[in-house]
């Protein structure tokens, strides 16, 4: 009796796919995290890029800015990150015009919520002959992913984009 019931008891096979399924929820749960973490990522990135590109295309359509204009096109670049929240959110918009030796020299400038890029517009040395004019546009945007923050820190993002004026070789402050 008790040789069969070993017997029997070795061979069933019934609860083999409860236990393997057991095994496997686990991996297939942290994946399943890891790629929704994933695809914001993907996402934010693109609307890092998409946010760069408007401020500095909202800008350039200016002969001049001032304060309520840059306020309200600064608005317009958050808005490229709907529905995702906007407190890691920094710009840094810089004009500039370029100067007899074909160096930038700063107009005006606007930073918030991230250090200024003086990287970008040294980069910009040599580009434009005496009297032309750039905008600059840098933005960052911090990820925290939802689920993979146990295992990686937060992502940080950051797009520079480059315009020219449209109606001015330069954007000059109006105050």
């Amino acid at each position: 009796m008790i040789r069969k019931f070993l017997n029997n008891w070795l061979h069933n096979e019934e609860g083999v796919a409860v236990m393997e399924a057991a095994m496997l929820f686990p991996v297939m749960l942290v994946l399943l995290m890891g790629v929704f973490d994933l695809g914001n990522g993907i996402t934010l990135s693109a609307k890092t890029i998409t946010s760069s590109q408007i401020a500095a295309d909202l800008v350039s359509r200016n002969r001049s800015i001032d304060s309520a204009e840059l306020n309200d096109l600064i608005e317009g670049a958050k808005l490229a990150f709907e529905p995702y929240g906007t407190a890691s959110f920094g710009i840094d918009i810089v004009s500039i015009r370029f100067d007899s030796d074909q160096n930038p020299e700063i107009l005006w400038r606007e930073t918030r919520n991230m250090p200024q890029n003086d990287a970008a517009v040294a980069s910009v040395v040599g580009l434009a002959p005496e009297g032309e004019g750039m905008i600059i546009v840098t933005v960052q945007y911090g990820y925290e992913p939802m689920f993979s923050k146990y295992f990686t820190d937060d992502i940080d993002f950051s797009e520079v984009a480059f315009a020219r004026g449209r109606r001015s070789p330069t954007v000059t402050w109006g105050g």
